[in-house]
């Protein structure tokens, strides 16, 4: 999962974006609403939380600005402790929760967790399953059957993104965006080499799950013998 982070205390930033980076999630952060506005609207982020009290636009203009460009990212807005008019017009403007200062990272991380399954984004406990396989893309183990593999978060990144988009063809540079950024540098080789890397372990798992490449076009999951040749 994707994460944006918009917070203005630079240390506070940091130590929130180290703890969601060890449990799995990738983190952009900005400093600023206005570049915050600039990221949150390339709607490549599966989640943002975001600080009310920023410097050059503060987080309920942003928030109100993405809602009407009709970016639905799930948002944690992060509040002053005790200001209920600023979690009021935060809810009223389109934020889906909202957490008081200071908090436990374990609090957000909760939040984030239930966030997602209300959004829809991980299945049964966690899980997500296509044809034999099941990722869980918090520990990044993938199993088929009896086997199992550790993922890497790159490529639980990947595997985890194809699954939510099974049956359709994912373009190369929404990968690209989703897992290093839309500011990267990164080449379609490096998406080949992670596909690559997946399509071997599905291969050692004997799994009827493949990666079929579309020329011209992306990626997209199917099972063998179902619609495509093996690949």
């Amino acid at each position: 999962m994707r994460v944006l982070l918009v917070e203005d205390e630079r240390r506070m930033a940091e130590a929130i974006g180290q703890v969601l980076k060890k449990n799995n999630y990738s983190v952009d952060l900005a400093h600023d609403g206005e570049y915050g506005l600039d990221c949150a609207l390339s709607g490549i982020y599966d989640m943002i939380v975001l600080d009310i009290m920023l410097p050059k636009l503060d987080g309920i203009s942003l928030l109100m600005e993405l809602r009407q460009h009709r970016i639905f990212t799930p948002v944690i807005l992060l509040t002053a402790k005790g200001e209920t008019e600023d979690k009021v017009r935060g809810l009223d403007s389109g934020a889906d929760d909202y957490l008081a200062k200071p908090f436990q990272t374990e609090e957000l991380l909760a939040r984030m967790r239930a966030l997602g399954r209300r959004q829809g984004e991980l299945l049964h406990e966690n899980i997500l399953r296509y044809g034999d396989i099941e990722l869980n893309p918090h520990t990044l183990d993938l199993k088929c059957r009896e086997k199992s593999f550790r993922l890497t978060l790159k490529e639980a990144q990947l595997l985890e993104l194809l699954l939510k988009h099974s049956g359709m063809i994912l373009p190369t540079a929404t990968i690209i965006e989703k897992l290093w950024g839309f500011e990267t540098d990164t080449e379609d080789r490096h998406v080949q080499v992670y596909v690559s890397f997946l399509r071997k372990k599905l291969v050692q798992l004997e799994s009827a799950v493949k990666i079929k490449s579309v020329r011209g076009k992306g990626y997209v999951l199917a099972v063998a013998g179902v619609g495509i040749n093996d690949v």
